[in-house]
């Protein structure tokens, strides 16, 4: 029996690490959801600071997402990779052993800050590590693993909870962070972007900007969208990433050169990205809740009723990532976007008070089906709509997008909620529910045209700006 060549065994272990690292910090999204009410009779604390446990994570994670793939790039990917996976672990178990609600907030603030220097590099390591003959299919597993962390946070978090305590949702971490140090010490290889450099001024504008809109958004239905924080939020942080527009169109070293977006491959999934996230996120976050809110299901139950959703990505996007080597990825992701789009319009049209789980099962099959066909070639058009030294800064982008799409679907789903039904009854639940599903489908059907912007296959090349020498390969040491 032949043995793996020392390139196919590195690819395989790099895929391994980055998997399982991109599992734990797209889980730690929305795994408190529905560890809340447990939270709260523990630690006590006001309506506002239970959902902080959610966004103080949220919020630093999207707004350090871009300077983490800019450090990366600068002093090493792999060094920054080990450097935020040590953090996201300490912090995991500073949340764990918190004594109160603030001391949670906190600990849960450093984990995104941890997520945000690990997460962006995960592609960038695996891109660097597997031939590009192959690498639809490594990222198509990669994507599977992504979409399942995002979309079974709820069942996780609620399981946890259920049979041992909320504090697991956090100590599941440690051992696993432990346990890929070392791991990814030595098996993954390290390496740099040519020349990289790091761009201060851009950094802050974007920094800042993010931080203004996110904030905004993961607050405006507390504190309402009218008032003075969350329009300061909205209007300055704005005003910042128009600086950072400019910058990037004017500065020669930016750390996101605005020419990519003349790339309609790279233009076009980020788009996409974004849309396809405001409509999910939003929607799953409320339909988790109406299982267990109005149908009574405990937290495991609805998780476990929610599995040919959730799950149904481990089985597509790895058959999605082969078809993607085969015909190009845009075709992939327009219909799976499409589909993904079609199964909340049929959640929509079923959801009611008294609904059967069979009545339920079609839309959650194709909105599964659509999301494994999504998140298998999405990775690999962004990272081959760029040149490899400009993958760290792409990767970074397209994380930072998803992320501010998830907090701004919350959050905009969640007023269309507010204002159409509520809490209050199993009726009002439904009432809100249901219009916010239509246009969470709405955004993600929107997300299926912007992606025909991509161009088909063999037609995707990344211009090479005058002066400029086209890099093949990471620098590797």
């Amino acid at each position: 029996m032949s043995q793996p060549s020392a390139g196919g065994s590195r690819a395989i272990w790099t895929l391994v690490i980055t998997g399982v690292a991109s599992f734990m910090a797209a889980l730690d999204n929305l795994v408190v959801t529905t560890a809340l009410p447990s939270i709260r009779e523990e630690l006590g604390g006001a309506l506002e600071d239970l959902e902080w446990t959610v966004n103080a994570y949220t919020l630093t994670f999207a707004v350090l997402l871009m300077f983490g793939a800019a450090l990366g790039d600068r002093y090493g990917r792999r060094r920054l990779f080990l450097a935020g996976l040590a953090i996201f672990t300490g912090a995991s178990a500073a949340a764990a052993l918190s004594p109160g609600i603030d001391a949670l907030i906190a600990a849960r603030a450093v984990q995104g800050i941890g997520a945000a220097i690990m997460m962006p590099l995960t592609l960038t390591l695996l891109t660097a590590a597997v031939p590009a003959d192959r690498r639809g299919a490594a990222l198509g597993i990669f994507g599977a693993v992504t979409g399942l962390a995002v979309a079974s946070g709820p069942l996780v978090g609620g399981t946890l909870t259920e049979h041992l305590s909320w504090q697991w949702i956090f100590w599941l971490n440690v051992p696993i962070g432990l346990a890929l140090l070392p791991l990814a010490r030595l098996r993954l290889q390290e390496s740099h972007a040519p020349n990289a450099r790091l761009d201060i001024p851009g950094t802050l504008l974007v920094s800042t900007g993010l931080f203004g809109i996110v904030y905004a958004l993961v607050t405006a239905n507390a504190d309402g969208w009218t008032s003075f924080p969350v329009l300061l939020g909205l209007t300055a942080g704005t005003a910042l990433l128009i600086a950072f527009v400019v910058h990037g169109l004017r500065h020669p070293h930016a750390m996101l050169p605005m020419r990519l977006f003349k790339n309609r491959g790279f233009a076009g999934i980020n788009g996409a990205s974004l849309l396809m996230f405001l409509g999910m996120f939003g929607s799953i976050f409320l339909l988790s809740q109406f299982l267990q809110g109005v149908l009574g299901y405990t937290p495991t139950q609805a998780g476990l009723r929610m599995l040919p959703w959730t799950a149904m990505p481990l089985l597509v996007a790895p058959i999605a990532g082969v078809l993607t080597d085969r015909i190009g990825g845009r075709p992939v992701v327009v219909v799976g976007l499409a589909l993904q789009a079609l199964g909340l319009g049929l959640f929509a049209l079923v959801i009611a008070p008294d609904v059967s789980y069979a009545a339920q099962l079609p839309a959650l099959v194709i909105s599964g089906v659509g999301m494994g066909l999504y998140f298998a070639p999405a990775a690999s058009l962004v990272m081959s709509s760029v040149r490899p030294a400009e993958q760290g800064i792409a990767s970074g982008t397209n994380n930072a997008l998803r992320e501010v799409g998830g907090a701004l679907g919350v959050a905009v789903l969640g007023a269309v909620f507010a204002a159409q039904g509520g809490y209050r009854t199993p009726d009002t639940f439904t009432d809100g529910t249901v219009p916010a599903l239509w246009i969470g489908a709405g955004l993600v059907a929107l997300g299926a045209l912007t992606a025909l912007l991509i161009p088909g296959r063999g037609a995707q090349r990344m211009p090479v700006v005058k002066g400029e020498v086209e890099e093949r390969e990471p620098v590797t040491v």
